[in-house]
């Protein structure tokens, strides 16, 4: 009798014992502490596409005439150094400083005083674009000229340059615009001060890596 007595004890001491964990809160894990993460990143504009309706034709451009079921005028073209394409039946015409457009205009109105045709049936596109360049010279690994297609910062032109020689001055970066000098600080921009020296590029701009 008096082991069943101490039986009876165990066990309503043993779910006493498990009411009294099952009603303690649970115990919520701790979150780590997240901290934003500093950029240095230098923000530029995001590099738009090439609108061939707005852009304006230039030396050593390559276009691409076609006149509908004409083929002694319709072929690819080199714009010369002086601006003028030539064509057959048309002779020469001024192509740089025109937009495709407005030469698609000009080559109409040549073919019109030959035969009749529509205007849908003169198209020139713009194939190879060579007139837009920015120059690198000095203490980088590849120096030489780079075509301009898309809005293009000075440190977005380093990069495509490939970096610097080992004994290049990245403090005194100088930018090229006619007569116009521009200085740029590398070490600054990438530490994400005066970002203002991360000027956009213009067809013609040489930039110097002493």
């Amino acid at each position: 009798m008096r082991s069943r007595t101490q039986a009876l004890r165990a066990i309503c001491l043993s779910f006493f014992v498990a009411s009294l964990l099952g009603a303690a809160p649970p115990q919520k894990g701790k979150k780590a502490a997240t901290k934003p993460v500093a950029s240095n990143t230098v923000a530029t504009a995001p590099a738009a596409p090439l609108d061939y309706r707005s852009y304006i034709i230039g030396a050593e451009d390559v276009l691409l005439i076609r006149v509908w079921r004409d083929a002694e005028i319709s072929g690819p073209v080199v714009v010369r150094p002086d601006g003028k394409i030539t064509l057959q039946l048309l002779g020469e015409m001024q192509a740089a400083g025109l937009t495709p457009e407005a030469l698609t205009q000009v080559i109409f109105d040549g073919m019109s005083k030959l035969k009749t045709l529509e205007k849908s049936e003169v198209t020139v596109t713009v194939t190879g674009v060579h007139s837009k360049k920015y120059y690198l010279q000095g203490e980088v690994l590849k120096p030489g000229a780079f075509p301009l297609l898309i809005p293009t910062t000075v440190l977005e032109a380093l990069v495509n340059a490939g970096g610097f020689r080992d004994f290049a001055n990245q403090k005194k970066i100088v930018i090229l615009r006619g007569s116009t000098r521009f200085k740029f600080n590398y070490k600054e921009v990438i530490a994400g001060k005066k970002l203002e020296q991360n000027i956009f590029l213009h067809p013609g701009d040489q930039i110097i890596v002493p």
